[in-house]
């Protein structure tokens, strides 16, 4: 499996709350979260891993290429500005086309690393006419979640940015994804379409087959507050 990391944000939120490192440079569970990710995608057989961050970020640039060496495994790091985490994952499919399913995450997408190794080993064995597996969460303490409606047998029928009487899941930051999906997100790019949930929701339009794959319990680190309750999640 191939995997990639979304870490071209600028955390303004983070520094105007004092929190002076960059967000991926965040320490955790005593590495920064960019770090855990890597390891827990290396931990997960990664064949590759691509991650792109933007040119502001030296500091979290000059840390992975002192890493990368101690890794084993090849890592891919795009130096772009990108105005949406869509158009950062497009940056990133140019590395990913034609090498089968891939996993993306934002950088600040925190879960339990035996939960994630359930949805890697779910999406590897999944039939070959699933397009792609979205990770869901009934976790709902986002800003602005994206709710997502599935029927009895988790296939995805909808993303909704308002809940219904029903609704359980949101996503969950996570998305496996195959070759399908780069050719939707092409044509959501020249068609203006700028924002990942507008691009999952043209997945839907077009006929992908996604599934959901509920993931337990994921926290996004937004602001300061955040940090300490991440870094209580993962070592609880």
């Amino acid at each position: 499996m191939h995997y990639g990391i979304i870490a071209a944000g600028e955390g303004s939120r983070l520094r105007q709350e004092g929190v002076e490192l960059p967000k991926p440079l965040v320490n955790l569970d005593g590495r920064p979260m960019i770090e855990r990710l890597i390891r827990i995608f290396i931990g997960c057989g990664a064949e590759s891993i691509s991650v792109i961050v933007n040119e502001q970020m030296t500091e979290v640039r000059q840390f992975l290429e002192d890493l990368v060496p101690t890794l084993g495994v090849p890592v891919n790091i795009v130096v772009k500005t990108t105005p949406s985490s869509m158009h950062s994952f497009f940056e990133l499919s140019r590395l990913m086309e034609g090498k089968g399913r891939f996993i993306l995450t934002t950088v600040d997408t925190i879960f339990r690393a035996r939960d994630f190794v359930s949805y890697v080993e779910a999406f590897r064995d999944a039939p070959a006419d699933v397009d792609g597996m979205m990770a869901m969460t009934d976790f709902i303490d986002d800003e602005k979640p994206l709710y997502i409606d599935v029927d009895s047998e988790m296939n995805i029928t909808a993303f909704r940015d308002t809940a219904w009487d029903s609704a359980k899941y949101i996503s969950g930051g996570t998305y496996g994804l195959s070759g399908p999906a780069i050719g939707v997100l092409s044509e959501c790019m020249d068609n203006g379409v700028s924002r990942m949930r507008n691009y999952q929701r043209a997945l839907v339009e077009k006929g992908l087959r996604l599934k959901g794959f509920p993931m337990g319990k994921i926290i996004d680190v937004d602001h300061a507050a955040d940090i300490p309750v991440a870094q209580d999640f993962i070592n609880s």
